[in-house]
């Protein structure tokens, strides 16, 4: 034993692994063009894991918990994360002892022509039990780093199935204010139907009263099939927009038993002042990068330990005989015990290009976590401005739109009146009209920003997939290191 251990330090001085390695950095905040602050997480970036229910709608909740029980999409993340998780265990197998039992009962005619001596030309019947057992000794780290590589793609895969629950989660919220959206806009075509309707028997008792032509009354008339096309069109999209529910929460005809949403209802999020950087780190996509950083890196450590010996403890115990009579007869009991050294000498080039491929894969899990920090702080960033933006909009066309109804209906009395034309009448119902659609549009873009920054801000998650034997596999590997 003492014999193969200094063979194998003699060997390990040999690798040659030089100029192999990986060369990329992971970016810090400060790199991504995140403002460091020491404000503290305020109410809203503390975003709660149903951070749906503020919007205040029960049908909604009730959307959001089929989906997350019945989407077969967030049920294949799930077996994706069953699969990484077996793939853990795989890998802390390899370095635990085994242990396997043989039983062969065989009868044989043998050589004349080889070592059998008396046993030349005669049949025998032969017998052989054995129990087999092996333990490697990973003297240089191998099997650890390739445990350390699985448990971090195991919390990778976690944090993936977690990215595809709230990207879920929020999906179904957007679609549900998209509902919303083209109820209260259909809401609006049709009070601009009735409104042209009541304009036309207007013009028609002012055409028979005759103070007023044909061509106002052929005016008035033509308004009435747009807006009952801007109605039907409107139906249209609802019906797709509901179908793309049913299909989120994997249930048809789950929206035909709903009433249809109320955007004036759903209440709004107050946007919080400032956004801590450490919000970014509990984005489960930017976590799921950096254990994939993880694996790689442990990926490029087991390459690199094949460099060196492989030591392992074989040992064997049981019968064998020639004769099935003396099988289990003391005499036939056979053992043996000791090191076996399998060293790498010449692999043509085989161990170093596998080395430089694993360090390739572990600077591109560099270069991807990058990215992943540098969409995430894009995205809240984007989402911010707009929410912020949409406030200040929000108030300058409410402004817009009482100005339009006033004027709207001061048109409307001067021409009753006989003091105004009706293109007066139908400029300002055009504008009241715009300014209808736009307070909709507004109203509908404030919610749906404030989803899609819950989901920025990480939707809820905790930060890290919740503790496991596999996370302590990992801890006590970094402690080893």
């Amino acid at each position: 034993m003492a014999l193969t251990l200094a063979v194998a330090a003699l060997a390990a001085g040999c690798a040659d692994t030089a100029g192999i390695a990986s060369h990329a950095r992971m970016r810090d905040a400060a790199q991504a063009g995140v403002p460091v602050t020491t404000t503290s997480t305020n109410d809203f970036a503390q975003v709660d894991a149903q951070w749906w229910r503020a919007f205040g709608d029960a049908q909604l909740d009730m959307l959001e918990q089929q989906a997350l029980a019945a989407n077969p999409n967030l049920q294949v993340a799930r077996a994706r994360v069953a699969r990484a998780l077996a793939a853990t265990g795989v890998a802390e197998a390899a370095g635990r002892p085994q242990l396997s039992g043989d039983a062969q009962l065989l009868r044989q005619r043998y050589s004349e022509n080889y070592i059998y001596g008396a046993l030349g030309g005669t049949v025998q019947e032969n017998g052989t039990l054995q129990l087999n057992g092996s333990w490697e000794l990973d003297f240089f780290g191998r099997n650890q780093a390739a445990i350390q590589a699985a448990v971090g793609s195991a919390r990778a895969a976690e944090a993936d199935a977690q990215a595809a629950r709230i990207l879920l989660a929020t999906n179904v919220a957007r679609s549900y204010i998209q509902w919303a959206r083209l109820e209260a806009q259909r809401d609006v075509a049709r009070r601009t139907l009735a409104q042209r309707e009541e304009t036309l028997r207007l013009v028609r008792d002012r055409v028979s009263a005759g103070l007023d032509t044909q061509l106002e009354q052929r005016q008035s008339e033509g308004g009435l099939p747009e807006a009952r096309q801007q109605i039907e069109a409107l139906n249209e999209q609802i019906d797709n927009a509901k179908h793309a529910l049913d299909a989120l929460v994997a249930a048809p005809e789950a929206t035909a038993r709903l009433t249809p949403p109320s955007l004036a209802a759903l209440k709004a999020v107050p946007l919080a002042g400032q956004i801590p950087v450490d919000l970014l780190a509990r984005r489960p996509d930017v976590a799921a990068a950096r254990w994939r950083v993880e694996a790689a890196a442990r990926d490029e450590d087991s390459a690199r330990a094949q460099f060196y010996p492989n030591i392992n403890l074989t040992a064997f115990v049981g019968t064998q005989s020639i004769g099935f009579d003396r099988l289990l007869k003391s005499g036939s009991l056979q053992w043996g015990v000791g090191p076996a050294l399998h060293l790498p000498i010449f692999e043509g080039g085989r161990l170093r290009a596998n080395l430089g491929g694993k360090a390739a894969d572990h600077d591109a899990a560099i270069e991807s976590y990058n990215v992943a920090v540098i969409d995430a702080v894009h995205e809240v960033a984007d989402q911010v401005s707009s929410a912020r933006s949409i406030v200040r909009q929000q108030a300058e066309q409410s402004t817009a739109q009482r100005a339009a109804e006033d004027a709207y209906q001061i048109a409307l009395q001067r021409y009753q009146a006989g003091l105004g034309t009706y293109l007066n009448v139908l400029t300002a119902e055009t504008a009241v009209l715009a300014q209808r659609r736009q307070a909709v549009e507004l109203s509908a873009r404030a919610l749906d920003t404030q989803a899609s920054l819950a989901r920025a801000l990480g939707g809820g998650w905790a930060g890290e997939p919740s503790a496991t034997a596999k996370t302590a596999a990992l801890n006590e590997s970094a402690a080893a290191r």
